[in-house]
C-alpha cells in the first residue's frame, strides 16, 4: 500500500478547480475486493459506501465486495467490530485484495495556495477534519472539497510476507497481523492524501507503532535486558516511554497553526522581511525527493528554527524533524511544538544505555523513510556571536544509520541564519559577565515575546553547499569497516566541514561591519565622514574578496552608513553625541560586548589575514635569520594558539589562504621577505585594511587575563573551574581600569572558559611536574608577544586615523 489514486465524490460545481482523474476500480475481474473503511463519522462512512457503488464495475463479472472498519484515523478510539473481522478476514486463508478508502477533505485555494487563515484554525479548527455538521455543509456548498482517496491495495498474502520480514513474528499470530495491516492501510492513505494536499504535510503517522512492531527493536531491547541484568519486560516498558517522550507527533492543523503564529511573531520584530535563495531552496528540495536531508543551521537566537520552519512552510515543504533540548518541553509550548516536528531529548544520556537505544532507533527510522532532520550542530546558542565548536553527538547516529544501510546516501545541509540585530543580544552579555541563564518556562516565554515588540531589522537565511555522506564517509556497509577512532576522526572532520560551510556563507551585514569598524578605534568617537573613512578599506576587502553581504547592502553611501548608525543608536548600541557642530559616534557606554557580538559574526573573513600581520611583524624582528620561513612559522604558532576559537583549514590550505591575503593587502610581500627586517615593516605600514588589533586583540587579551591569573594560582592547589572563572571576571575588569587591557569586550566569561580549554590542553592547568611554574610562565610570555605586536599594528592604524588616512 503505497500510492493512491484520488476521486471526487461529485464534481465541482464553482468551477475553481476541476474534479480529479477517477481511480481505476483496484483489482482485476472477478477478484474479490475488501474495502478497509477509515471513516470518522456515519456521514462519511456513507460517503465512502456511495462511491464503492457508484464506481463498481459493471461489466458482467462483478467482483465480491466487502467493507471493514478501521479505527478512524482522525479518532483516539478504536473498532472493535472491525479489528475482529479484519481478524476473521486474515485468518479465512482466502486471498482477498484488501484497498483502503478514506475521505479527504480540503479548503479553497486563494490565488492558487490553499491557505488557512489563522483565525478559522483557531475558532472552526482543522479544515481536514470538520466535524458532523460541517462534512454535511461543505458537501452540500463545495463538493470538490471532498475527495475520496484510495490507497495502492494488496493481497493478504503480500500483506502477511511483509509482516513476516519486519517482524519476525510467526505466521499464525492474526491479532499482530491485524494492527500491521492497520498500520500499512493508514500509511498507504496518507501517502495518497498527500499527492492531494502536496508535500507540505509529508510527516509521518504512527510512529511509536511502528517502531515498537519492529523485530529490531525488540531484539534490541531483549538484549539490553541481558546485558543489564534486568527482566525483559522492565527494559521494553522503559524503552516505551523514552519513545514516547522522545517522538514527535506531527498534526497537519497545528503546522499550519505554527506556521501563521511564526509569521505574527516575527514580523513584529523583523517587520523588514525574511530573506533566502528560493531557487536554492528549491535545489534542495528536489535533492529531498531521492535522499534523506539533515538541515543543520547556526544557532544566534530562539527565532532560529521558527523563521527556517516558516521559510520551508512558505515554499510547500513538509517541516523538518527537529532535536529540541526537553528543557524546552514546557506546557503550552512543548506540545504545540511537538505536533509542529519538534522531538524532545535530554541533554545528558550517556549514562543511559536504554534511552541512546530508542533515540537511536528513532534516528535510524527517520534515516530510512527518508524524512528530513534538523537540529543545531552547536548545540547551544552562541552566546558570542561566532560559530560554537561542532557537536558530534546525533551527527554520529545519522553516520551510523547510514553505514548501516538505512539510506543508500544522507545529505546535510549546511544553513547560516543571521540577523541585523537581535533580542537575546542582552541576556548573552549579562552571561559573559557571570549571569546565570534564565531557566525555560512560559513566563520566560512571555518576557522573549514582549522583547519582540522592539524593531531589529532583518533576517537572511542562507543554505551551504551541500555534503553527501556517500563522499565523505564512503559507501553503506563497506567491506572493510572503519576502527571506533577513525569512525570518530571521519565524524569530527565532517562536522568541521559543516561548520566551515556555514562561516563561509554567512553574509556580511551592516551592522556588523559598522561594529567591526568601530571597535577597532578604541574609545574615540567618530564622525560620519571619520566613519567612512575607517570603513572604506573594510568595504573594499570584502568586495575584492567577494565575502557574501547581505541583501541590500548599502554601507557604500552615506545614506546606508547613516541608517546603519542610526539602527545601532536606537538599540542603544552606539551612542551618538550631537551637541557639537557634527554629530559623533561611539560604542556606547558598557556595550562593548553587544557590539563585540555583532562584529565576532563575520569575524572568520579577516581571520586569516590578521595572522598574516602578526606573523609579518614577528618575522621582521632583529634575530630573525628566514623571515620566510618564521613567518609561516608564526602563522601556525597562532593558529595552534586559536585553535579552540576557530575553525581552520588544514596547514597546506591554511599557508594558500595566508599567501592570497597578502597578495591582496600588500603586492611584492614575497621580494620585502627576502630582504627581511625594514622593508617587511614598510610593507605592513602600506597594507590596507589593517585588521590584527580589530579581530585578535580581543581574544588574545582573555587569554591574557586567564595566563595571568594561572602564574597567581599556586601550583600545589587544585583549580575550580567555576570560581577560577568567576575571578578571571574580576581580574579582567580591573585589568580594564588599569589599562592594562584596552578591550573591554576581553572581559568574557565565554571568553575565558575557551582560554582555560586551551591551557588545559597546553599542560598548564595542573598535573605532575616541577616545572608547572615555568610552563605557566611560557605559556603568559607566548600570550604576552603575540599582544605586543597587535599593539604594533594599532600604532600603524592610529597614525593614519589621525591625518584621515585610513
Amino acid at each position: 500500500m503505497s500510492t493512491s489514486g484520488v476521486v471526487s465524490p461529485g464534481p465541482s460545481t464553482n468551477g475553481k478547480r476541476p474534479a480529479p482523474e477517477p481511480c481505476v476500480w483496484p483489482g482485476e475481474a472477478g477478484q474479490r475486493v475488501v474495502f478497509l473503511l477509515d471513516a470518522c463519522s456515519g456521514y462519511e462512512r456513507r460517503l465512502l459506501s456511495e462511491w464503492i457503488s457508484a464506481n463498481r464495475p459493471d461489466n458482467g463479472a462483478v467482483p465480491l465486495v466487502e467493507t471493514i472498519d478501521l479505527p478512524p484515523s482522525r479518532r483516539r478510539r478504536s473498532s472493535r467490530a472491525g479489528r475482529v473481522a479484519l481478524e476473521t478476514e486474515l485468518a479465512s486463508g482466502e486471498q482477498a485484495l484488501l484497498a483502503p478508502l478514506r475521505v479527504a477533505w480540503d479548503r479553497e485555494k486563494v490565488e492558487g495556495v490553499r491557505e488557512n487563515p489563522v483565525k478559522e484554525l483557531l475558532t472552526v479548527g482543522d479544515p481536514r477534519d470538520p466535524g458532523r455538521l460541517r462534512q454535511r455543509w461543505i458537501r452540500r456548498r463545495s463538493p470538490h472539497l471532498c475527495n475520496v482517496v484510495v490507497g495502492e491495495p494488496a493481497t493478504v498474502s503480500d500483506l502477511r510476507d511483509r509482516w513476516r520480514h519486519q517482524s519476525g513474528a510467526d505466521a499464525t499470530h492474526t491479532a499482530s497481523l491485524a494492527e500491521f495491516v492497520e498500520r500499512q492501510a493508514a500509511l498507504a492513505l496518507e501517502r495518497a492524501e498527500r499527492r492531494l494536499r502536496g508535500q507540505r504535510y509529508k510527516v509521518p503517522k504512527l510512529v511509536r507503532e511502528d517502531i515498537l512492531a519492529r523485530a529490531g527493536f525488540r531484539a534490541g531491547t531483549a538484549k539490553l535486558a541481558r546485558e543489564l541484568g534486568q527482566a525483559e519486560k522492565k527494559v521494553a516498558g522503559r524503552a516505551e516511554r523514552y519513545l514516547r517522550e522522545i517522538a514527535a507527533t506531527h498534526s497537519p492543523h497545528v503546522i499550519d497553526l505554527c506556521a501563521h503564529l511564526i509569521h505574527l511573531l516575527y514580523t513584529q520584530a523583523y517587520d523588514e522581511g525574511l530573506h533566502y535563495d528560493r531557487a536554492r531552496l528549491e535545489h534542495i528540495y528536489e535533492l529531498a525527493q531521492r535522499h534523506p536531508l539533515v538541515f543543520l543551521p547556526s544557532h544566534k537566537s530562539n527565532l532560529d528554527h521558527l523563521v527556517l520552519q516558516y521559510a520551508l512552510h512558505e515554499n510547500g515543504h513538509p517541516p523538518n524533524h527537529t532535536a529540541g533540548g526537553i528543557n524546552m518541553n514546557f506546557f503550552p509550548i512543548g506540545p504545540l511544538v511537538r505536533r509542529s516536528g519538534v522531538f524532545f531529548i535530554r541533554r545528558t544520556f550517556k549514562d543511559n544505555p536504554i534511552y541512546k537505544f530508542v533515540l537511536r532507533q528513532y534516528v535510524d527510522y527517520l534515516i530510512e523513510k527518508r524524512f528530513s532532520l534538523e537540529w543545531y550542530i552547536e548545540g547551544g546558542r552562541s552566546r558570542s556571536g561566532k560559530l560554537l565548536p561542532p557537536r558530534m553527538g546525533l551527527m554520529a547516529y545519522v553516520a551510523d544509520a547510514y553505514k548501516s544501510g538505512k539510506a543508500e546516501d544522507v545529505y546535510l545541509i549546511p544553513v547560516s541564519i543571521a540577523y541585523d540585530q537581535i533580542q537575546d543580544v542582552g541576556s548573552y552579555v549579562a552571561e559573559q559577565r557571570g549571569a546565570k541563564k534564565s531557566k525555560e518556562s512560559f513566563g520566560w516565554f512571555v518576557k522573549v515575546v514582549r522583547s519582540l515588540r522592539s524593531r531589529f531589522g532583518q533576517i537572511y537565511i542562507s543554505f551551504g553547499d551541500p555534503v553527501s555522506l556517500r563522499d565523505t564517509l564512503g559507501e553503506p556497509e563497506a567491506a572493510c569497516e572503519p576502527t571506533a577512532d577513525e569512525q570518530n576522526l571521519a565524524i569530527q572532520k565532517l562536522a568541521f566541514e559543516v561548520a566551515v560551510r556555514i562561516d563561509r556563507v554567512t553574509p556580511v551585514t551592516p551592522t556588523s561591519l559598522v561594529t567591526l569598524g568601530l571597535l577597532g578605534v578604541g574609545d574615540r568617537a567618530l564622525s560620519l565622514v571619520e566613519t567612512r573613512v575607517v570603513l572604506d578599506p573594510l568595504l573594499e576587502y570584502v568586495e575584492r574578496r567577494s565575502v557574501p553581504v547581505t541583501e541590500g547592502f548599502e554601507l557604500a553611501t552615506d545614506e546606508g552608513l547613516q541608517s546603519a548608525l542610526d539602527g545601532l543608536v536606537d538599540s542603544g548600541v552606539v551612542s551618538c553625541f550631537a551637541e557639537g557642530p557634527e554629530p559623533v559616534y561611539a560604542i556606547g557606554t558598557d556595550q562593548h560586548l553587544t557590539a563585540a557580538y555583532y562584529r565576532n559574526t563575520i569575524i572568520h573573513f579577516f581571520l586569516a589575514g590578521a595572522i598574516a600581520e602578526l606573523a609579518l611583524l614577528r618575522s621582521a624582528e632583529p634575530e630573525v635569520q628566514d623571515a620566510r620561513t618564521e613567518f609561516l612559522d608564526e602563522a601556525l604558532r597562532l593558529r595552534d594558539l586559536l585553535k579552540f576559537e576557530f575553525f581552520f583549514s588544514e596547514k597546506d590550505d591554511f599557508r594558500a589562504e595566508l599567501g592570497a591575503d597578502l597578495d591582496l593587502r600588500a603586492e611584492g610581500w614575497a621580494g620585502a621577505m627576502a630582504l627581511g627586517g625594514d622593508d617587511i615593516n614598510g610593507l605592513a605600514r602600506r597594507m590596507r585594511p589593517l585588521l590584527s588589533h580589530r579581530v585578535l586583540r580581543p581574544y588574545l587579551e582573555a587569554y591574557q587575563v586567564v595566563a595571568d591569573a594561572l602564574e597567581q594560582h599556586p601550583v600545589d592547589e587544585e583549580i575550580d573551574e567555576g570560581a577560577f572563572l568567576t575571578s578571571c571576571v574580576g581580574l579582567g575588569k580591573q585589568y580594564v581600569l588599569q589599562r592594562r587591557i584596552r578591550s573591554p569586550e576581553s572581559v568574557s566569561r565565554v571568553l575565558f572558559e575557551t582560554a582555560l580549554k586551551l591551557a588545559r590542553n597546553r599542560g598548564v592547568v595542573g598535573g605532575d611536574g616541577d616545572d608547572l611554574a615555568v610552563r605557566r610562565s611560557e605559556f603568559a610570555e607566548e600570550v604576552q608577544g603575540a599582544i605586543r605586536r597587535i599593539d604594533g599594528i594599532e600604532s600603524i592604524a592610529a597614525g593614519r586615523r589621525a591625518g584621515l588616512t585610513s
